[in-house]
């Protein structure tokens, strides 16, 4: 089941993604099951929302039950955005990093956070903004010290996310000042859509791709992580509790600008897309902030 978000004539209204002869079409789910919540993390909060949504989607796709809008994040508002830094062993060595022996955390705030097709917006006083494709983890259920072995079970559903980084800020300031480099907004570009586990499949086995105006930069798989899902969701739950909408942002392969050379920057007029296998493509165009 792919899920996604849109911003309605009515409001923001999480939805289902048709399939067959409806392919490219947002299915009302609350035309089916009226007491579904139109938030996706309230959806997400009930025990069984994803089964009832399931349901929705193909009770009203079949009444041809749809709706229109504005394409956003799949969760536009996380209560939690936490990154891993580091997480492909040759992004680390193309740096010139050691191999981490836990994994590197950090965070963005909420107001980074973006859909498909809003711009990137660059700040002025941020001269080198970097791209990185990474797959995102969407969490469904409320937890704290998840055992390894049942970390998947906390998993809604996985989508494309773009790690924004203006590289002059995170490492280019006086103490390396990663929050301010990380987190400007528009930084936390997501989506198109929340694409349920069984659909998925193994989160270790998807080709992973950055294209920048059409051109391949990046292009690995995500059986390069060092540190697995399952391994994250364990190791951040020690500390954090993780809520329903939380997402972690997995890591990037290598590739990205900073370490090319000559490097690549973005810049007001670039197209940057991110594809991971089965989860679609999260275009966003690049311009200056205003």
């Amino acid at each position: 089941m792919r899920l996604a978000t849109l911003e309605t004539a009515s409001g923001k209204k999480v939805t289902g993604v048709g399939t067959g002869s409806a392919a490219g079409k947002y299915v009302d789910l609350q035309a089916a099951d009226a007491s579904l919540p139109t938030c996706p993390k309230a959806l997400l909060a009930l025990p069984d929302g994803l089964t009832r949504a399931a349901a929705a989607l193909k009770t009203a796709q079949a009444a041809g039950k749809f709706v229109e809008g504005r394409l956003l994040a799949p969760i536009p508002t996380p209560g939690k955005v936490i990154c891993i830094g580091l997480n492909y062993r040759d992004h680390a060595l193309e740096g010139g990093h050691a191999i981490p022996t836990e994994p590197i955390c950090f965070s963005k705030f909420s107001s980074a956070v973006i859909g498909p097709d809003t711009p990137i917006q660059l700040p002025a006083v941020a001269h080198k903004v970097d791209y990185e494709a990474e797959l995102v983890v969407i969490i469904g259920k409320r937890g704290k010290n998840i055992p390894r072995e049942q970390a998947l079970s906390y998993v809604a559903g996985y989508t494309n996310g773009n790690d924004v980084s203006a590289r002059d800020w995170q490492i280019g300031r006086p103490g390396g000042q990663w929050m301010m480099g990380k987190t400007p907004d528009t930084f936390a570009p997501m989506g198109p859509y929340l694409v349920t586990p069984d659909e998925v499949g193994d989160p270790h086995a998807l080709q992973i791709q950055l294209r920048l105006n059409g051109e391949t930069l990046q292009n690995s798989s995500t059986k390069e992580l060092i540190f697995k899902v399952d391994e994250l969701i364990a190791h951040l739950s020690q500390l954090i509790t993780l809520e329903p909408g939380d997402v972690i942002y997995t890591g990037t392969p290598p590739g990205v600008g900073s370490a090319r050379k000559p490097p690549i920057f973005m810049k007001p007029g670039d197209v940057n897309e991110v594809e991971i296998a089965g989860l679609g493509v999260l275009r966003n165009p690049v311009v200056a902030a205003t």
